[in-house]
């Protein structure tokens, strides 16, 4: 039995975490800035903001064996907000737990962190450089946050560290950017890129952050299920045509409508369709211990059918 102490406990993932662990018998403290969300018998609540002195606070005052830091902002529409969270929160939480004497930090980064660039290599490992596009603040912010974590590696070697680079999330329910892609009557692909996506299921990503937080050895793992699904792949599981359109021609488009109000995304966000990171899995397999239940294509599948897709 581990005393564990989970930031952003109110998102879906925190939610079935902290009823996984308290299944497995830990003690659990959830934190979240919100208010308090369901939670099983149990599991002890913290109201904690990560942006401020709350860590030390609270970490200090509950003495966990280890700490997940799942707190992010997905989707900022707020930059300075979003660096505060996923950055200076990291910072925060990283300095509380090594104050406090955490045997083990996890934290859930992301591809995104790898960034969005032409060179990207077929399949990303985790020894490949972090180069997170500046102009996306979800993959700029990742990628210093995972520098921050490095850091705390070179200095603090006694905090274990476990570092999850997830891919994109499916399972019931889950609403973003990426899936409102797939909503459209028509799926919409750039000539000459395939823009492959891997996915991982919402209860794969949570029984791993339980390994990860209890029995499963430290180090950075690629979060994903076996397999990619380009965008032809994609519109054939959904049944949709697929238009493919020139780049070119897209950002252009973008670059007038967004001033104009007319779309909340610049040009910039060609890339993001355009390089995607694809997530090689070998390490989270054989080092880490654990094979995804779901490959991206059935996970996909179990989303969209779900969806009413």
């Amino acid at each position: 039995m581990s005393r564990i102490l989970i930031t952003g406990a109110a998102g879906m993932i925190g939610q079935r975490l902290v009823q996984l662990l308290v299944r497995s018998g830990h003690e659990v403290i959830a934190t979240d800035i919100g208010p308090r969300p369901s939670l099983p018998n149990g599991a002890i609540w913290r109201k904690m903001d990560v942006r401020g002195r709350d860590p030390e606070q609270v970490i200090t005052e509950d003495r966990p064996d280890a700490v997940i830091h799942l707190a992010s902002i997905l989707e900022p529409k707020d930059r300075q907000l979003a660096y505060e969270v996923d950055v200076i929160g990291t910072r925060n939480v990283v300095d509380a737990c090594i104050a406090a004497k955490v045997r083990r930090l996890v934290v859930t980064s992301s591809g995104a962190a790898y960034g969005y660039h032409a060179d990207n290599p077929d399949w990303l490992t985790e020894t490949d450089p972090l180069r997170g596009n500046p102009e996306f603040a979800y993959s700029d912010h990742k990628r210093q946050a995972e520098q921050v974590l490095a850091e705390a590696r070179r200095n603090a070697p006694q905090l274990e560290q476990v570092i999850l680079r997830v891919c994109t999330v499916l399972g019931t329910g889950v609403e973003n950017q990426i899936t409102s892609l797939f909503r459209n009557a028509r799926l919409l692909g750039l000539s000459g890129s395939d823009s492959p996506f891997v996915f991982i299921w919402t209860e794969d990503l949570a029984r791993i952050l339980e390994r990860a937080a209890t029995d499963g050895p430290p180090g950075i793992y690629n979060v994903a299920g076996d397999g990619a699904l380009s965008m032809t792949e994609l519109a054939a599981h959904l049944k949709k045509p697929l238009i493919r359109v020139p780049a070119a021609l897209v950002k252009a488009a973008l670059t007038i409508a967004q001033p104009l109000g007319l779309s909340r995304f610049g040009a910039e966000q060609v890339r993001f369709l355009q390089f995607r990171p694809v997530l090689d899995n070998t390490a989270l397999k054989t080092d880490f211990g654990y094979t995804p239940q779901m490959t991206s294509a059935e996970v996909f599948d179990l989303w969209s059918r779900e969806a009413g897709l």
